[in-house]
């Protein structure tokens, strides 16, 4: 059995190749699929360049930009085809999230369906955002789990250990979030599939290369995806 980290990109040639270093570094035996979305920066390229010296790194390139969730979910359809997948890790390029915390992520997976990395528990926090940041990511966690009543502290963190059986039985063509509102709808579709969730602290570190994918559409998106999630079910 393997455990697969999907890392999504676009506009990300500065940080993509010391990312994937330093998880092979750390987790050897680990699988990776760099999923970029034509960017022109050249991402691709970079990663190319790499990918002889890396036996276990793989790359998707998509036609164009579509957004966080529809890469995510081209990268699960792919990667749900290999019946030894054991577990699929979401993580972002930028580098905010460490791989220093990959050992114990997957270490808390051989217990439960679901582990996040989480912002919001004991020991866990955010390094380098501005206040309005702050604020933003607490009220719209507060806000998600106040709505879909998931007893999760961190709905929309993006550091995340899933079981590929559970994933299986996510039907991704239910799924309207394009942007990281997607990372709030998955884990409510794992929630109500009756996943199990338990989180570990790590410190999100804000990125110091390369630009934000932080947009007023991506703001909407998020507040408006709560809504959408529980009126579906019902």
């Amino acid at each position: 059995m393997k455990d697969v980290i999907i890392i999504p990109t676009y506009n990300e040639r500065q940080n993509i190749v010391p990312l994937i270093q330093e998880i092979v570094q750390l987790v050897p035996a680990i699988s990776l699929l760099i999923v970029d979305d034509n960017s022109p920066d050249g991402t691709a390229e970079a990663v190319r360049g790499i990918l002889p010296s890396f036996s276990n790194v793989q790359l998707l390139v998509r036609e164009k930009k579509e957004g966080l969730g529809k890469a995510y979910m081209h990268a699960f359809r792919v990667i749900l085809e290999d019946e030894s997948v054991r577990n699929i890790i979401t993580m972002d390029a930028d580098l905010s999230h460490q791989p220093r915390y990959l050992p114990e992520l997957l270490k808390a997976g051989e217990k439960y369906d679901v582990v996040i990395g989480s912002r919001y528990v004991r020991g866990g926090g955010v390094e380098g955002w501005e206040a309005w940041r702050r604020i933003l990511s607490a009220c719209a966690n507060a806000y998600c789990r106040l709505i879909t009543r998931m007893p999760i502290a961190d709905c929309t963190g993006g550091f995340n250990v899933i079981r590929a059986s559970f994933l299986r039985k996510i039907d991704f063509s239910e799924m309207d979030s394009s942007g990281y509102a997607f990372l709030q709808e998955l884990k409510y579709m794992l929630y109500r599939a009756g996943a199990t969730f338990a989180e570990v602290p790590i410190i999100f570190k804000n990125r110091t290369m390369g630009e934000s994918k932080i947009t007023s559409h991506i703001v909407r998106e998020g507040v408006l995806a709560p809504w959408k999630m529980i009126f579906k079910v019902k």
